[in-house]
C-alpha cells in the first residue's frame, strides 16, 4: 500500500499485478539474500521516496507441481489465464481500493512473469491496460530453441531420454535438487503449457534424436509473444495499451535481450506511441535485476495514474 493510503479512505488507486518468473512464486518474493533487500523492500523503498505515484502492488503467481503454467490455460496444468483474469483481479477489486478499470490496472514481472506481462494484456486488453515485462520469454527461435538440444541430451544420458524416468526420480527423490533438475523441468513445464492435447497429453518440442517436432515446435511458437503481437486482433489489443516498460540485461544468458526488441518493434507496428513505450538494454544478465523492477513500477505508476491523461 502506498503511504497515505489509511489517511484517504475514499482515495481510489491503480493497481500494479506483479509476478515472477519460472520456478518463482509469492512466498519467495520475502526472501533477503545478504546485503540485498528484498523485492517489497524494494518497492517500499521507491514508494517512500515519492518518487511512485501511489498505487497497489499485488504479488501474485500461478505456481503448479512443475514450477509454473507460463499463465496460460492448459488442460496439462489448469486454467491460470483464466484463473488471473476471473477470479484474481475481481477479488482484489472487491477488497481494496482499486479504481476498477483496465486503464489504471497493469501487469508486471520477469522471464516467465515478463513472458505473462506481454501475453495477458493480448488476450485481455479488457482487463489489463498496461504492462511491463523484464526479460520476458518471447522471440523462442532465439532463445529456447537454442537450449532443447543441451536438455535433450541431458535427458537421453541421465534418464534415457525418457521424461517419465525424469519425472519419477524428481517426484520420489529426497534430498533436495540435482543440477539438471531444473533445467529438464523447465522444458516440461513450457512443453505442458505450450503444446498439450486436450485430455492433458504433453508433447515435447524434439524427438529420440533431438531434433525439432515441426508439428510442436509450430505449437509453441504461436505461443510466442512477438508472434501472437502481429495477429490482427492482439495486434489492435497491444495497439490499445496506455504504457509498456520493456527491457533486458544486454547480456541475457537465454537471448531475451533480442527478445525485448523484437517485441518492442511489434509494438511500435501496432501503433503504440514512442511516449508510450520505456524501452532499454541495460548492463545485466538474466539474473540479480531485482533493482530493475522498482523503476518499472513507480514509471507504471505514474503513467496509470487517475490525473494522468487516457
Amino acid at each position: 500500500m502506498p503511504p497515505g493510503y489509511d489517511d484517504e479512505p475514499g482515495r481510489r488507486y491503480p493497481t500494479i499485478f506483479w509476478s515472477p518468473g519460472y520456478g518463482g512464486h509469492v512466498g519467495m518474493v520475502l526472501n533477503r539474500t545478504s546485503f540485498r533487500p528484498s523485492f517489497p523492500e524494494l518497492i517500499d523503498a521507491e514508494f517512500a521516496t515519492g518518487e511512485a505515484q501511489p498505487a497497489i502492488v499485488v504479488y501474485f503467481d500461478t505456481w503448479t507441481s512443475l514450477g509454473g503454467s507460463q499463465y496460460l490455460d492448459s488442460p496439462a496444468t489448469g486454467r491460470y489465464h483464466t484463473f488471473l483474469c476471473e477470479e484474481v483481479v475481481p477479488w482484489v477489486d472487491a477488497n481494496y481500493r482499486t479504481v476498477p478499470d483496465r486503464d489504471h490496472r497493469a501487469i508486471a514481472g520477469k522471464s516467465s512473469g515478463g513472458y505473462a506481462a506481454m501475453v495477458t494484456p493480448m488476450l485481455r486488453p479488457d482487463v489489463f491496460g498496461a504492462l511491463a515485462t523484464h526479460a520476458g520469454d518471447a522471440l523462442f527461435e532465439t532463445g529456447y530453441r537454442a537450449e532443447l538440444p543441451e536438455r535433450f541430451r541431458t535427458l537421453r544420458n541421465e534418464y534415457g531420454g525418457s521424461y517419465e524416468n525424469f519425472l519419477a526420480d524428481f517426484r520420489g527423490r529426497v534430498g533436495g535438487l540435482q543440477p539438471s533438475d531444473l533445467e529438464l523441468i523447465e522444458v516440461y513445464a513450457y512443453a505442458a503449457a505450450y503444446s498439450a492435447d486436450e485430455d492433458g497429453t504433453v508433447h515435447l518440442p524434439f524427438d529420440e534424436f533431438g531434433a525439432i517436432v515441426p508439428d510442436v515446435w509450430r505449437c509453441w511458437l504461436a505461443w510466442d509473444p512477438v508472434v501472437v503481437a502481429v495477429q490482427p486482433e492482439y495486434a489492435e489489443a497491444l495497439g490499445s495499451m496506455r504504457a509498456l516498460w520493456i527491457d533486458a540485461g544486454d547480456r541475457d544468458e537465454y537471448h531475451l535481450d533480442a527478445g525485448a526488441t523484437a517485441f518492442r518493434r511489434a509494438a511500435v507496428a501496432a501503433g503504440v506511441p514512442d511516449e508510450r513505450i520505456h524501452f532499454e538494454l541495460f548492463d545485466g544478465a538474466h539474473g540479480g535485476i531485482e533493482h530493475r523492477h522498482p523503476l518499472a513500477i513507480t514509471w507504471l505508476s505514474r503513467m496509470l495514474a487517475p490525473t494522468a491523461a487516457s
